[in-house]
């Protein structure tokens, strides 16, 4: 006993500072959203849009507009521009109340809005959440799950997963969601009492990914439930979605 006391000193905390202290460093080949500096561009030249494998950049005179809700952030837009103008950025500070918030121009990112007083009355100190897996791959799922962990804790800040909808206030949604899970979706939004919440996490559950437009996909949560929070990435950091989630509750300025 004394061995297993001296060792937990020993140790110390293994759970990150942050928010309270500073952020974790992030692997160096961790990438933020993409930034296109326009001015750099080659004239007439669409290298970057042509290779974006889900269309998720729009060029137009001196205006190039990235929709984070269906990159992928595989840096095949980086590669292909003759001219390096296109680069990732380090902010992890991506998640976004509305759907249009995820075009962006540029490196200026609006941080997501809080919910109404209200909402953060009744979540801001408990909120349980339901994981719907809407036909994703996984990856979004395992990075979700990270939070769980010691070195996140995620249970720290009242959020916790549930086994049930009906002991849920939200369901966390990855996925682009598959025609076969579209009544499972509807079935667990439903079984939740209100108020709730729908949280979209990753490309696919924002957009349909690299599979949108597929006919056996919806496209994203939200052609059947209402969203709340938008999480892009693919997958999206840890941090990623734990900013976002902190910032939905009115827990970070």
């Amino acid at each position: 006993m004394w061995n297993i006391f001296t060792e937990r000193l020993r140790q110390g905390s293994r759970t990150i500072a942050w928010p309270d202290g500073p952020a974790p460093q992030l692997d160096p080949r961790w990438r933020g959203a993409p930034v296109i500096d326009r001015a750099r561009c080659a004239s007439e030249c669409e290298a970057c849009a042509e290779a974006c494998p889900t269309e998720a950049i729009t060029l137009g005179g001196e205006r190039a507009v990235v929709d984070l809700g269906r990159c992928l952030f595989c840096t095949d837009c980086e590669a292909a521009c003759p001219s390096g103008a296109v680069s990732y950025g380090r902010e992890f500070s991506l998640a976004a109340r509305e759907r249009e918030a995820l075009f962006r121009e540029g490196e200026v990112v609006a941080k997501a809005q809080a919910l109404d007083l209200a909402s953060r009355k009744l979540f801001g100190r408990s909120l349980k959440l339901r994981q719907v897996s809407a036909g994703g791959c996984n990856a979004c799922e395992a990075d979700v799950n990270v939070l769980g962990t010691i070195g996140w804790d995620l249970g720290r800040f009242g959020i916790q997963f549930v086994a049930s909808p009906r002991h849920a206030d939200g369901l966390l949604i990855t996925g682009p969601v598959s025609q076969h899970m579209e009544l499972a979706l509807k079935t667990a939004w439903e079984a939740i009492p209100a108020p709730k919440l729908v949280i979209a996490v990753g490309a696919c559950a924002i957009s349909g990914g690299p599979f949108r437009d597929h006919p056996e996909v919806l496209n994203g949560a939200s052609s059947v439930v209402p969203v709340d929070l938008f999480i892009p990435g693919c997958p999206p950091h840890p941090l990623t979605t734990l900013d976002g989630l902190l910032r939905l509750l009115g827990r970070l300025g």
